[in-house]
């Protein structure tokens, strides 16, 4: 892991300001998703990894390519497929003849930003291989090792679990996700302007965005989401929403203490990305339902993740409504 930078944690002027320039910069690209593009960034600040699903063609892979150009950080990019093994996203220990020893060859997961695109086309085995890099930022193969770089998250990409050959991810899994969210279908104007720049545009590569955003700023604005304070009043009401899920005839199960801690850590990351040094229960609120959908299995399980993504956020819905924030 590199060493910590010399730098202070930034202050939440300086987050907003430098998380805004991004933004604007992805707006180039991605055209009518403002929700989307700011819980991107807001997981990206919290230090967490996003899952994106929505049906194929609709713009995830471009958004990814799209926020690892606007960040001055490595990129990587692994197309999952049904025949790949773990240590084609993790790397190899293979024999030198020079030194007479196993040298560790990295795989594609060893960069900053790591696009996972459709995930769950690969087997159960190659998706718990992800589990430890994804909790705790390092590689183990062969009784050894390997940390990776800061920052680093995992961008990933799935397609609805009736299509061919895809895999449901299992819940230890969509766990290490601090958000799952979908980017949905442009609205008409919108997919106007995306059709007349698709003649003029090429392949993800031609795709033209400069960095806004240094290796050094994100690091010291990741620093500063744990110094966002959170007013007792607002710790309550989050975790009788978080209590709410769990006594909720609809739920197999409701939020663990780690959903709690997730939510937590993205209303902070939510707050320091508007400019502020703590907390509102609307920060709590707005990430309700990216950080904890995907934690709320269903007692009786939908057709396909698309409609278990709208039961469980109605249900999320209804609590909100019954649990009103404090003033």
């Amino acid at each position: 892991m590199m060493p910590p930078s010399n730098l202070p944690p930034a202050t939440p002027e300086a987050v907003r300001d430098s998380f805004a320039r991004v933004k604007e910069n992805i707006r180039r690209v991605i055209r009518g998703k403002d929700s989307v593009i700011d819980d991107t960034l807001v997981c990206l600040l919290a230090g967490g990894h996003l899952l994106i699903e929505d049906l194929p063609g609709l713009g995830k892979t471009t958004l990814a390519y799209c926020l690892a150009r606007s960040v001055d950080c490595s990129f990587s990019r692994i197309q999952f497929t049904s025949d790949m093994l773990p240590g084609d996203v993790l790397g190899v220990s293979v024999y030198d003849e020079t030194s007479r020893d196993f040298v560790f060859k990295r795989g594609p997961i060893f960069a900053n930003l790591v696009l996972a695109d459709e995930i769950n086309r690969t087997s159960p085995k190659t998706q718990s291989g992800l589990l430890e890099v994804m909790d705790r930022g390092r590689v183990t193969v062969d009784g050894r090792t390997h940390p990776l770089d800061e920052p680093f998250m995992v961008f990933a990409t799935q397609n609805p679990a009736d299509y061919e050959s895809a895999f449901p991810l299992p819940e230890s899994q969509t766990d290490r996700f601090l958000m799952r969210i979908r980017m949905g279908y442009p609205e008409f104007d919108d997919e106007s302007a995306i059709l007349r720049d698709a003649g003029a545009r090429g392949g993800y590569d031609s795709i033209d965005l400069a960095p806004v955003m240094s290796h050094a700023e994100l690091n010291a604005a990741r620093r500063a989401v744990g110094g966002v304070f959170v007013e007792e009043s607002v710790l309550r009401h989050l975790l009788n929403i978080v209590a709410a899920t769990r006594t909720e005839a609809e739920f197999r199960c409701g939020v663990s203490t780690r959903g709690a801690i997730a939510l937590q850590a993205a209303a902070r990351a939510r707050a320091l990305y508007a400019g502020r040094n703590y907390i509102t229960p609307e920060d709590v609120r707005r990430s309700v339902k990216p950080v904890l959908t995907h934690r709320l299995p269903l007692r009786r399980p939908a057709a396909d993740i698309l409609e278990e993504r709208a039961a469980v956020e109605a249900v999320l819905a209804r609590i909100l409504v019954a649990i009103p924030a404090p003033v």
